[in-house]
């Protein structure tokens, strides 16, 4: 365990060797931190959430209550990961067959947001900013700023950085209301001005 005493853990929490937690993380309740875990600065990590070993977690990370994330995760800074939302790791899982040397990795890019409930199926990665919603099975890559739903997830339209759906013009431009950024939709891909 980290002993740089920079972070908090509830004294229900189980933190294992070889973990290194960043200054300011907050890891709560019946939480468990597997081993060789990289947990990054200012991170809050809910009550009974397990960290599965290798996982790494960027910076402003917030994982709420009964969140399983397993080996191959890989979540870059600022993203949220909704209530008792899972990954998965293996594709085609069977109690009496080991398949640890098949994990399958799975990123989930600066700033995006998943659901509660949510699934995400391994070696399906999630763009940056992009949003999961509540309940939705992710079963194939999702772009940047994209909107998904539904089981199997479908996507549904585009997101600002601040979480608010696009509206676009008829050149393609759309203004996210709460911060002014623009965005501009061009063959199905969209960027920020």
């Amino acid at each position: 365990m980290d002993t740089n005493k920079t972070f908090f853990a509830h004294e229900t929490a189980v933190i294992d060797d070889g973990c290194v937690i960043g200054e300011g993380t907050k890891i709560w309740h019946f939480s468990h931190i597997m081993p060789n875990c990289i947990i990054g600065n200012n991170c809050n990590i809910g009550q009974n959430v397990v960290v599965s070993p290798q996982v790494i977690l960027g910076n402003n990370v917030k994982v709420q209550n009964n969140v399983s994330i397993y080996t191959g995760v890989r979540c870059e800074d600022d993203v949220f990961l909704g209530p008792s939302m899972v990954f998965t790791n293996v594709i085609n899982p069977r109690s009496a067959i080991k398949r640890q040397d098949q994990y399958l990795e799975t990123v989930v890019k600066k700033g995006a947001s998943i659901g509660a409930n949510a699934t995400i199926v391994c070696g399906n990665n999630i763009g940056e900013y992009a949003f999961i919603g509540a309940g939705a099975v992710v079963i194939k890559e999702v772009k940047p700023y994209a909107l998904v739903v539904g089981n199997p997830s479908k996507q549904i339209g585009w997101i600002s950085e601040y979480g608010h759906r696009l509206s676009f013009d008829d050149g393609g431009l759309a203004t996210c209301p709460e911060s002014g950024d623009k965005y501009a939709l061009k063959n199905n891909e969209l960027r920020k001005l």
